[in-house]
């Protein structure tokens, strides 16, 4: 049964829902989907379908809609995602969909223009707990990532993070000039994002926001240096809302496949994705902590209201 129900898809056309603009973190997400699943033969064709604003939530909205029932049809999301649903006081939530794996991870790092005269993470911690208005955070929209992890460096840091002094910025170029600029005090970021000139000695970088360091760079996590805080930048898969157990089984089953890949090994490897890979139950029960998680800190910074 399980043989004839992973093949299934080989036969069918799938449907990914990008929730936002072409370029970003999620509509890569989706593109190296449909790359594997193509190149495998796991699926006949995969179409991408971008769906743009609210930090997901109307991609979502669409998706609950149009995909109920419907197993040829998927979603990429993440953290943010988790985010916005809180601050934008969204219609619809991810309990209305079918969560089925949770694909890659990206650490999130903290840096500061070369010229900074903070050195450390201790520096930057003690400026933030003497005047946290003072130290100015570059980053992504408001509620996602980036804004998470400055909120708990914050709180970490024994300061009030509803204090944080957080700019938001639509595309990670924008934050990049301002730092360049000596327009902010510190800025966040996927590790990718900043590489470059990371390398090129234009910014510090203080710290990694994940559970242990990176292969690829020699920068010591948060733990590391005495602050207790772990953010990671996950990305997931979910299918429509009321698809049969036979069906999630099967999606499951040919996700697995395409995670398990050299394929899709190799497209981690030149985006510089970490593997993240969590489905089922395991993944349902992180889900559900990550969205109790998220809502605390978007509390405690006042974008959501108790």
């Amino acid at each position: 049964m399980t043989l004839v129900a992973s093949s299934a898809f080989a036969q069918q056309e799938l449907k990914i829902i990008a929730p936002a603009g072409p370029g970003g973190g999620w509509d890569s997400a989706a593109r190296s989907i449909q790359q594997v699943l193509t190149q495998t033969g796991l699926a006949k064709s995969v179409q991408v379908v971008n769906v743009t604003g609210a930090g997901g939530t109307v991609g979502l909205a669409q998706f609950v809609n149009q995909a109920k029932g419907d197993p040829t049809q998927l979603m990429v999301n993440g953290i943010t995602m988790v985010g916005a649903i809180l601050t934008n006081k969204a219609p619809v939530t991810l309990d209305q969909v079918t969560p089925i794996a949770r694909l890659t991870g990206d650490p999130l790092v903290i840096v500061v223009p070369a010229n900074s005269p903070i050195k450390s993470v201790k520096e930057l911690a003690d400026a933030v707990k003497a005047d946290p208005a003072k130290v100015t955070w570059a980053g992504g929209s408001a509620g996602g990532a980036d804004h998470i992890l400055a909120a708990l460096f914050a709180k970490a840091a024994g300061s009030d993070p509803s204090k944080v002094n957080y700019i938001a910025f639509s595309g990670g170029g924008e934050a990049l000039a301002a730092m360049l600029g000596g327009r902010v005090t510190a800025g966040i970021s996927g590790y990718g994002e900043f590489e470059s000139q990371i390398k090129a000695g234009k910014l510090r970088a203080l710290a990694i926001s994940s559970g242990k360091r990176l292969a690829n760079a020699d920068v010591p996590t948060l733990k590391e240096q005495g602050m207790d805080v772990e953010v990671v930048n996950w990305r997931a898969i979910m299918a429509g809302p009321d698809i049969t157990a036979e069906q999630k089984k099967t999606l499951t089953e040919t996700v697995e496949k395409v995670v398990k890949s050299k394929e899709w090994a190799e497209i981690l490897k030149q985006r510089g994705w970490e593997d993240f890979y969590l489905a089922g139950e395991p993944f349902q029960a992180f889900l559900k902590e990550e969205q109790v998680r998220v809502g605390d800190v978007l509390k405690s910074v006042g974008l959501v209201k108790s």
